[in-house]
């Protein structure tokens, strides 16, 4: 799994079981930070030509799959079924019809003699969706002791069931915009939110931002750098605020939208938080202050906050390799509901 706050590679052995329903244990996890190298060409691969970035396609599946390895061989496994790969996402434009995540599970399979399930987004766009959000199936079979599903990554995004059905949108940016504010103290992330803590909200940077995002709030498609890049850079780089000011703002927007999207409901819900965001104890506490009439938060293991998402997605193989439905039109607005994924070496 690569987020799009290109924190690193995070790579995860998953034993699944069903016995009247899915169960899942954690065996092995790690978060392999990017090189300087590698982090750059993520970060510059929507510019490059058509050759260029399939030559990057295949190189990152290489990278992939040399990871693997590593990872197989420095904790002695063996026995592994197959590798579910998600790949980085490139380029996330639905309303054109295509998603592209890099990383060639061909190459994958290739270096490491296993079967791969990958590309899980782009059948359900084909089907008129927005290929995501695709962990909330995973959220009702292993999570359902929680009403809501908050995922604080590069984009916030949650989960939950309504009136019976599995609903799931993004909301956000999260980590994605404030680790774009952080480059500019040459630091990769902002840790425990301390800088943000120590900035003042901006009010007229706060209400820009608040507009770009009303244009989404109603149909709440998916989200991605493209949007990133048109509607939010351009504010940052107008507002001209000192980075712990922008820090700070952009911890608000993120709770507000948070607080905003959770609809209100007659009994007090339980909410799972996880992802990068929920290691920023700033940003935690402000949301817990702005959600506390709604939801009681609950915030999980070191292990589940940093690893759901790969743990999601290794489920979502394991739907694929047994032709079972493991994205939901209810979520992504498709057609129908299907069963996405490419398979190779199986």
């Amino acid at each position: 799994m690569s987020g799009t706050s290109l924190d690193g590679l995070d790579l995860a052995l998953i034993e699944f079981s069903f016995n009247v329903k899915w169960n899942f244990r954690l065996l092995q996890a790690v978060t392999i930070p990017y090189p300087v190298e590698w982090k750059k060409k993520l970060s510059h691969a929507h510019l490059l030509t058509g050759s260029m970035l399939m030559a990057l396609h295949v190189a990152y599946g290489r990278y992939l799959g040399i990871a693997c390895n590593t990872f197989r061989r420095n904790n002695r496994l063996s026995g592994i079924d197959f590798v579910a790969s998600h790949g980085h996402t490139i380029f996330h434009q639905p309303e054109n019809g295509f998603t592209f995540q890099l990383g060639d599970g061909n190459t994958v399979h290739a270096e490491t003699g296993l079967p791969v399930v990958f590309d899980f987004r782009s059948l359900d766009v084909a089907l008129g969706g927005q290929g995501a959000p695709l962990v909330p199936i995973g959220d009702k079979q292993l999570f359902s002791a929680y009403d809501v599903c908050l995922n604080l990554g590069g984009i916030a995004n949650l989960s939950m069931e309504v009136k019976g059905e599995r609903k799931a949108f993004d909301i956000c940016f999260c980590n994605m915009a404030l680790n774009f504010l952080m480059s500019s103290f040459g630091k990769p992330f902002d840790e425990n939110g301390r800088m943000a803590a120590k900035g003042s909200v901006d009010m007229k940077m706060l209400k820009a931002i608040s507009a770009r995002y009303e244009s989404i709030r109603a149909k709440r498609p998916s989200i991605g750098r493209e949007f990133f890049e048109q509607q939010l850079v351009p504010i940052f780089s107008k507002a001209k605020l000192n980075p712990v000011d922008s820090l700070r703002t952009i911890c608000e927007s993120i709770t507000r939208e948070i607080s905003s999207a959770i609809p209100v409901s007659k009994k007090k819900s339980r909410m799972l938080l996880t992802g990068g965001g929920a290691l920023n104890s700033f940003l935690v506490n402000l949301l817990k202050d702005k959600v506390r009439s709604k939801v009681e938060v609950v915030i999980p293991s070191n292990e589940i906050i940093e690893f759901k998402e790969a743990i999601l997605f290794g489920f979502l193989g394991v739907l694929r390799v047994r032709n079972e439905i493991n994205t939901l039109r209810s979520v992504t607005k498709a057609h129908k509901d299907s069963c996405g994924g490419t398979v190779v070496g199986m």
